[in-house]
């Protein structure tokens, strides 16, 4: 295949995948737009909340990550039974997962106390914890499916339920947290409730399409049985995968736990900010699940040049991608903070101030954080998961949070300090993760006859 063609196949495949993640992304940003304009108190409150239930539902969500390239493989060598075997055992894990982190979600309030938060906004985010905390069961369910759907190169759907999940949140945001439409006003109760109403739905979909559409199958038939042998396969791969996803996830947690040290507005603004940088990280998030789709075909025809060649090829579009974004980030900082606030918020000011110093942060981080998810993607798709797993922890955890508190706190730069230690992790975790792909893995897959 040429590269005209890689790009092509790249694009069909993930602008779905790109389309379905930036829609994930509307769920949230919905309620970080109407929380803003119910209350900065409220913002806050989601914004540490949020944080607190990602990083659960992430390392949680490696099961689901770990799906894809099994049944992307196993689909490349037209092994049907275990595309079956491994989804299946990739929902066993999630809901046995979701039903050990509950008690993490319920009692939240004394741990957010520890972590030195604000006691009456870890009040209001643990409340929404405990009712948004539900809908982990059907979300995991929803991301090994939709997993396995992508593998199979029906993304298609998985873009269109999505869109449909963010439409029943929008209006059920707007009914509850206002009090529209003869709803009581729950406010940020009212946001948690919307969340689980729309994982339940994202979940009717998902299981429908694949029970009516792929019974060959029959994911739910003798669903109670083990199946001892790909349960640790998928284990095998997706505590590693989960753990990679939990060390770049917390360093963005205990970045919003550091902003909350410095006020409520800081970490309000530092909301706005991650929700935009958040959402142009969609795109590169959706190639990067490309990326690992097709790294598993190429495995499973054992084929290298067709895998360098659109590795080449998806790095490339994604530096493309960044590159807009900076320009994006650095002309445009004000009008687009300016979407999350009232016209007539007393603090606006001080927002768009701290807001637009940390965006400028977030384009240089575009390039790394870009190329990081990508070599990601590339090495998931080769089922290499266990070195990227250090790699990542060095990068996020001995790099990026200690960067973050140095600066931020001991040379007085406050939030744009913190996010500086954000952009060397990142920049640390590309380096290694690109030498790990294109020095190592790549040299795992046979040259084709």
């Amino acid at each position: 295949m040429t590269y005209r063609g890689h790009f092509r196949a790249i694009a069909v495949l993930g602008l779905p995948l790109v389309g379905g993640h930036l829609a994930q992304f509307a769920i949230g940003l919905t309620d970080t737009i109407m929380l803003g304009w119910y209350g900065v108190e409220a913002l806050a409150a989601v914004t540490l909340a949020s944080s607190y239930y990602f990083v659960l539902f992430l390392f949680g969500a490696g099961f689901g990550w770990a799906v894809m390239p099994i049944v992307a493989t196993a689909a490349a060598e037209e092994d049907e039974t275990s595309i079956r075997r491994s989804t299946r055992m990739g929902l066993w894990l999630s809901l046995i997962y979701a039903a050990l982190m509950m008690p993490l979600l319920w009692w939240s309030y004394p741990i957010l106390i520890a972590l030195d938060q604000d006691p009456d906004v870890a009040r209001t985010a643990s409340q929404y914890l405990r009712v948004a905390g539900w809908g982990l069961f059907p979300a995991l369910i929803v991301m090994v499916l939709k997993s396995y759907l992508a593998a199979l190169e029906r993304t298609q759907i998985v873009l269109w339920i999505t869109v449909t999940a963010a439409v029943v949140n929008g209006l059920t945001n707007y009914a509850l947290i206002f009090g529209n439409w003869g709803a009581p006003e729950m406010g940020v109760i009212g946001a948690a409730v919307a969340s689980v109403v729309t994982q339940i739905v994202s979940l009717v979909f998902v299981v429908i399409y694949a029970v009516r559409v792929l019974p060959e199958h029959s994911l739910f038939q003798r669903f109670w049985r083990p199946d001892w042998e790909f349960f640790f396969s998928v284990l095998r791969l997706g505590v590693p995968i989960g753990l990679t996803t939990l060390a770049e996830v917390s360093l963005f947690a205990m970045s919003a736990i550091m902003m909350g040290w410095l006020g409520q507005v800081p970490l309000a603004a530092h909301g706005i900010a991650l929700n935009l940088a958040s959402a142009t990280f969609m795109v590169h998030l959706g190639l990067s699940n490309a990326a690992t789709i097709r790294a598993g075909n190429a495995l499973g025809r054992k084929d290298r040049a067709h895998l360098e060649k659109g590795a080449i090829a998806v790095t490339g579009m994604s530096l493309v991608m960044s590159v807009l974004t900076v320009i994006l980030f650095l002309t445009c900082a004000e009008p687009l903070i300016s979407l999350f606030m009232e016209t007539d918020d007393p603090q606006r000011g001080e927002i768009l101030l701290i807001g637009t110093g940390l965006l400028a942060m977030a384009a240089l981080f575009q390039l790394v954080d870009g190329a990081q998810v990508i070599a990601l993607g590339l090495l998931r798709g080769l089922q290499d998961a266990k070195v990227p797993m250090v790699m990542a922890g060095l990068s996020y955890w001995v790099v990026g949070i200690p960067a973050s508190y140095y600066f931020g706190f001991v040379r007085g730069m406050d939030g744009i300090g913190v996010w500086l230690g954000l952009v060397l992790g990142l920049a640390c975790a590309a380096v290694l993760l690109m030498a790990r792909f294109w020095m190592r893995s790549v040299r795992s897959v046979p040259v084709a006859a």
